[in-house]
């Protein structure tokens, strides 16, 4: 029977799990594996892909993919019974006066030197949470799987000579997306002092996989045992002594949100690290099994090699069971060598009745199962896991799902443009009014040159004012998509829109990084590192600027103000429809020509919901504002001075009366035929497009500069030439900061044919809709 076929709600044991190469790897190190227990939770509302419980967490996978997964009959689930004693008070196993630490093997580091640490840990598992206790930073959390994607740097507060890396989440150290390759390469080649392995104490048996493979390295490590408060909470306990025993490491139970057992576990970590007290050699496996015969033969065989390429033999010997081509690339064996290997590779399958690959899995996954057995008191079903089911009868169901998202992104869209964000914006545009009232009417008393008041006002209040007063706006957009990634929803969201993305050459994932995008595009660039495939992760970066940033909302609200004031939420919501239609658009002509092939499988942890944590949220909604604040009193206000001082002198550099006989008019009245066909022409407005090109809210403080007042502009430009600009605006290139990241990503040639190729683009349907409109 395969997977596939099984029932919503019923139990099988999987026999064989089929497929090559790293996708079947990729299963096998999430728990998919035989002899293991599965059980189908539901299916997205359209069909595929299908959600499953193991291991005691939630895993969604492609029903084609399902289908290479054997299983035995429907059956009822075993209950695997957890001690149930109470835990013991936890005493410290490594450190000074530990019961595992032996004085004569300390090897002290010189006095000064600096500590190094990696954080490492499964994806949402509250690495950057700790990151933020330890350090001080203020990075951002979310609760979808690969928030981090870049590694982050900080200084241990009250440690000077330490230094901690943030990585990107990882499920074991066979990477398989982009952002576990940065971790794996980190570690292995960077070999940091220490290693803080942060575990999800609520998911033990699937975060202690990770734990085993960075304990064959032979760093230094702790583990710290996160959200043990939840496991508290609800009847569970961790036996922290015997779990160190098992592992030979310190274990730490700690909170990361809520700041508990940070101290003890920094004194540990800096201790083995110091001191570079490594792990307890353990093995793993049974001696009179199989996979243990194979991995020593290997670890004999390849000894010499692995020293030379410096790789811990234990952890290469794994990975060479495995099958892993970049370690096998590393230690360079001879062709005879391989042979061998082939060999024992070989004899080992015929004794385990498995793959290597599968039998090393399950190895791990049968240690695992015993150390939990003997230190993890069973906690009853969380009230988070209740909630989450309940909350996803609606938001993920068959019937509800597709519309619960139209109506919540919907409704996004309506507090911020009509409601909250409007509401704001009318105050600080109130304020903004007054202060330039009161300080024109300041400098006309106090007789300041007319040059300079122009400036002033003109230039810097009507260009870096009209900017700021869509800085709410902007704000309560990311505050409505925080509360989202916060809560868990973002993750839904991939779920329930795979099938249809796939449609288009693309995976469920790559829903993220475009929602991330109507934030701003360059972070939605920077999401796309999450994506396993190349491929997948090319098409998802060149389709995020066609989901409209908030930088943009200045230019929309300006000219809906202006042209729709009856209308204004309504011909917002037509151009954030217009850029979503155009992104498929593109998607479906890129994935007939330059991406030809099938999407990369939707492999994805569902996260329980959680309470979105106010002080993440009001640090995310800082670091935008101060980054639109820098931006409005940088790169906006020194392009306001420009375009001022451009439009109000001649080539002699004297002062005009008519700003036609100006340098910018000169210099943008070379463009401006270009924008004739497409209804503005005008070589005012022009200059205003070429400043969006430094932040595209500069384009209405330029016209602010420009055309002096709203009447000017509605004079100058007609109806139908601003439905065309508006569009124009939505699909032409995105600012400098999101070319940059897209050259950062994809390199100089893709940043720059996806430069040119969205303003030719955004010049064709600005003509295709201004000669519509010109016929209504």
């Amino acid at each position: 029977m395969k997977l596939s076929r099984l029932p919503i709600g019923s139990t099988a044991t999987i026999l064989s799990v089929g497929g090559s190469g790293a996708l079947r790897q990729h299963f096998l190190d999430m728990g998919l594996i035989q002899g293991t227990e599965v059980t189908v939770v539901k299916y997205a509302p359209m069909g595929d892909p299908i959600e499953l419980r193991i291991h005691g967490y939630e895993l969604t996978i492609r029903l084609e993919d399902a289908e290479n997964i054997e299983i035995s009959e429907p059956h009822q689930p075993v209950d695997v019974q957890k001690k149930s004693q109470k835990t013991e008070k936890h005493h410290p196993g490594y450190g000074e006066g530990g019961k595992f630490h032996n004085r004569k093997e300390e090897n002290p580091l010189p006095e000064g030197e600096t500590l190094t640490f990696a954080l490492v840990g499964n994806q949402n598992c509250g690495k950057t949470t700790l990151f933020n206790q330890l350090t001080g930073s203020r990075q951002h959390v979310g609760n979808f799987p690969g928030v981090t994607v870049d590694r982050k740097d900080g200084v241990i507060r009250g440690y000077d000579n330490t230094l901690i890396t943030d990585l990107p989440g990882i499920y074991s150290m066979s990477p398989y997306s982009s952002e576990e390759i940065v971790t794996r390469e980190f570690v292995i080649q960077t070999r940091p002092k220490g290693i803080i392995n942060i575990v999800d104490a609520t998911n033990i048996e699937r975060n202690l996989y990770l734990t085993m493979q960075l304990l064959e390295l032979g760093i230094p490590m702790v583990v710290a045992l996160n959200m043990m408060d939840e496991l508290w909470e609800n009847g569970g306990s961790v036996l922290v002594n015997e779990m160190e025993e098992a592992l030979g490491v310190p274990v730490i139970p700690i909170s990361a949100a809520k700041g508990e057992g940070i101290e003890e576990l920094v004194r540990h970590a800096v201790h083995v690290a110091r001191y570079q007290e490594k792990p307890l050699e353990m093995d793993f496996c049974k001696k009179e099994e199989g996979i243990h015969r194979g991995i020593h033969a290997v670890m004999h065989l390849i000894e010499d090699h692995a020293a030379q390429a410096q790789i811990p033999v234990r952890f290469a010997a794994s990975k060479v069971m495995e099958g892993d081509e970049k370690i096998l690339e590393r230690l360079k064996l001879t062709d005879n060598e391989k042979r061998i290997l082939d060999e024992i590779a070989r004899q080992t399958e015929e004794e385990t009745g498995m793959d290597r690959a599968a039998a090393v899995a399950q190895m791990r996954f049968d240690y695992i199962g015993e150390v939990c057995s003997e230190t993890v008191i069973k906690p009853r079903e969380s009230k988070e896991r209740t909630r989450s089911r309940q909350i996803d009868r609606f938001l993920t169901g068959k019937y509800t799902g597709i519309p619960a998202f139209i109506g919540i992104m919907g409704l996004v869209f309506w507090l911020t443009f009509n409601v909250v964000g409007a509401f704001l914006q009318g105050i600080l545009e109130t304020g903004i009014e007054g202060l330039t009232a009161m300080a024109d009417t300041a400098m006309t008393a106090a007789g300041v040159n007319s040059v300079v008041q122009s400036l002033v006002i003109d230039g810097i209040f009507g260009g870096v004012g009209g900017v700021l007063s869509f800085l709410p706006i902007i704000v309560t957009l990311f505050f409505f998509l925080s509360l989202l990634e916060d809560s868990g929803y973002m993750a839904r969201v991939a779920f329930i829109m795979d099938k249809l993305l796939r449609k288009l050459g693309l995976s469920g994932r790559s829903i993220v990084p475009m929602l991330v995008g109507f934030g701003c595009t360059v972070p939605g660039v920077m999401a796309s590192r999450t994506l396993p495939s190349e491929r997948d992760r090319k098409m998802t970066i060149l389709l995020t600027p066609f989901m409209s940033c908030t930088a943009k909302l200045p230019i929309y609200a300006f000219f809906t103000e202006a042209f729709f004031p009856e209308h204004q939420a309504l011909v917002m919501i037509g151009l954030y429809v217009l850029g979503i239609f155009m992104g498929i658009l593109m998607a479906l002509i890129f994935k007939k020509t330059s991406f030809k092939g099938e999407a990369v499988p939707f492999v994805m942890e569902l996260p329980n919901y959680r309470m979105p944590g106010a002080a993440n949220v009001g640090h995310l909604l800082w670091d935008k504002a101060k980054d639109f604040l820098q931006r409005a009193f940088t790169v906006i206000f020194l392009a306001t001075i420009a375009i001022w001082f451009l439009q109000n002198f001649d080539t002699g550099f004297n002062m005009v009366a008519d700003s036609q006989d100006s340098i910018l008019a000169l210099l943008a009245g070379v463009l401006a035929p270009v924008f004739l066909p497409v209804g503005f022409g005008d070589w005012r407005i022009v200059t205003a497009l070429i400043s969006g090109f430094m932040a595209k809210e500069s384009v209405v403080s330029s016209l602010t500069v420009l055309f002096g007042s709203m009447e000017a502009l509605q004079g100058t430009l007609t109806v139908p030439g601003a439905v065309s600009l508006l569009v124009f605006c939505l699909l032409y290139t995105p600012c400098v900061a999101a070319i940059a990241s897209v050259k950062r990503e994809l390199g100089g040639k893709w940043a720059a044919a996806m430069a040119a190729g969205q303003c030719v683009l955004a010049w064709i349907v600005a003509f295709i809709v201004y000669q519509a409109a010109l016929f209504l």
